[in-house]
């Protein structure tokens, strides 16, 4: 039986959801607020340069091509992935700098020059173990339905100190190297998932056996390709998709979903899946009388993510000992955390991720000029930093720090553009510009993360970086895979 699906929010695991609802033989309409198609995953262009403004560091290809099979297409005919070497370029205040490599023979010699042999030999233990928690954690947390406490329990004994669930991410990675800059290098994977590795439980680690031993790939004309990609893909099977169309409403009726109120038109739905912050469902599309009033108190007071702070530089002249992806840590990475989760102030001596696609794309600046995406973490917006008052104040302090470190660009700005908290908030429906939703600072928090399916209305379904299994492009892939099977689950199920 042919049924219909209204999904809000065009962004990835919104058109991933869609894609896999219409290779079914469904009818599916997109109902996407802004002008274009991908959430968080979007673009800018001016003056010649052109930027991705959302995530630039894709890993887990076997999701993309997964994605593209259910609809029996082959990835290679709509996106071209590029190996990126180095995966990043590492740079610390006293000089330092390291190349990472996905290779292990290339790496391990690396980091015997940098760090020593036993720094070397504790590193490729560390990606042992770090696989160790993927495979034993995988299809519990990230590739199957939201995890339950039964599922957890069903853990076999032996295996749960591999997982790690007692200690931080920072205590885990001291037990295998020595250097605090290799120590750093590895703390910087809980940024992923907007989280301090002082914080987050060692379980997160598998985060660095994803980038490091399968490595990073740039999608050829840039991250917003991938976007590109699934829309061609999910017009081609029929999915209807209406941008600049704000969802007003989603109506319910007995604790069952009808439809949706947008751009002044009823859209009438067996389902609904909700490509958008789950707080922001609960608090601006749902009729009150819908839900327990206690489950949006639960979602508004959890803490959340870290947000980030966006410096779009067209920048004149090349900068060879950039690559395309860099990081400039900071000298108190401790501190650095500290400032965002407890003080709750962007940090004043950040680490800074530059990346630079034209070092890839030579199409996305001016001969001889390079498209710089800057960006800091920063806490998710509240009373205690006012974006609007003080964001250009902290933009000329991310360009001074920048300066001591032998890159002032200041002079050679040919063109810019900011995004703060509030700018995230506004473009994307994520609560205050936590970019990932609910905070990773909790080792329980895998479980308390919002489910893909509402627990009180019939017919809502999630999918994005708020809800199971978390943040990141291939993660709400496969939200957009849980949230379309819960959905065709639920109908079967009357």
């Amino acid at each position: 039986m042919t049924r219909t699906f209204i999904i809000i929010g065009g962004g990835i695991g919104g058109l991933s959801a869609a894609i896999r609802l219409a290779a079914q033989g469904h009818q599916v309409t997109i109902i996407e607020q802004n002008e274009a198609v991908g959430g968080k995953m979007s673009e800018i262009s001016a003056g010649g340069f052109r930027w991705d403004t959302g995530p630039s560091v894709i890993t887990m290809r076997p999701v993309f091509d997964e994605l593209f099979q259910c609809a029996g297409k082959e990835l290679r005919d709509y996106l071209t992935l590029l190996p990126v070497d180095p995966l990043t370029r590492y740079f610390w205040d006293d000089g330092a700098q390291l190349d990472a490599s996905r290779m292990p023979h290339i790496m391990l010699q690396r980091l015997r020059e940098f760090a020593g042999d036993e720094d070397a030999q504790g590193y490729m233990r560390y990606l042992q173990y770090a696989k160790r928690i993927h495979d034993i954690t995988g299809s519990v947390f990230i590739y199957n339905d939201p995890p339950t406490v039964w599922r957890v329990a069903r853990t076999p004994l032996k295996d749960i100190p591999a997982v790690d669930p007692l200690r931080t991410m920072s205590e885990a990675i001291e037990s295998f190297v020595i250097s605090p800059k290799l120590r750093q290098m590895l703390e910087r994977f809980a940024t992923y998932v907007g989280a301090s590795p002082f914080s987050a439980p060692a379980t997160l680690n598998v985060i660095a056996h994803v980038e490091l031993s399968g490595g990073v790939w740039y999608p050829q004309g840039g991250t917003y390709s991938i976007a590109r990609a699934l829309e061609k893909l999910a017009r081609e099977l029929g999915i209807k998709i209406i941008t600049g169309c704000h969802a007003d409403e989603i109506t319910v009726e007995s604790h069952k979903v009808t439809g949706v109120r947008a751009g002044g038109m009823f859209f009438p739905a067996d389902a609904v899946i909700a490509n958008v912050d789950v707080a922001t469902v609960y608090e601006r599309l749902l009729p009150q009388s819908a839900f327990n009033p206690r489950r949006l108190g639960r979602l508004a007071d959890a803490e959340l993510s870290s947000s980030g702070f966006v410096l779009l530089l067209g920048v004149e002249g090349t900068h060879d000992q950039l690559t395309h992806h860099n990081i400039l840590f900071s000298a108190d990475y401790p501190r650095e955390f500290a400032d965002i989760f407890e003080r709750g102030i962007p940090p004043d001596d950040p680490t800074i991720y530059i990346a630079i696609t034209s070092k890839t794309d030579t199409s996305h600046a001016p001969e001889g000029c390079e498209n710089w995406f800057v960006m800091v973490n920063a806490p998710a917006a509240n009373d205690r930093f006012d974006w609007g008052l003080q964001g250009d104040a902290y933009r000329s302090h991310i360009l001074e720090m920048l300066a001591r470190r032998g890159l002032d660009i200041r002079s050679k700005i040919k063109v810019e553009k900011q995004l703060t908290p509030l700018d995230f908030e506004a473009r994307t429906g994520a609560r205050h510009g936590a970019i990932y939703g609910l905070s990773s600072n909790n080792r329980l928090n895998a479980l308390r993360r919002p489910h893909n399916r509402a627990p009180d209305i019939r017919g809502l379904y999630f999918a994005g970086g708020t809800t199971h299994p978390g943040g990141g492009v291939p993660m709400v892939i496969l939200s957009g895979k849980v949230a379309a099977k819960l959905a065709l689950e639920g109908l079967e199920d009357g």
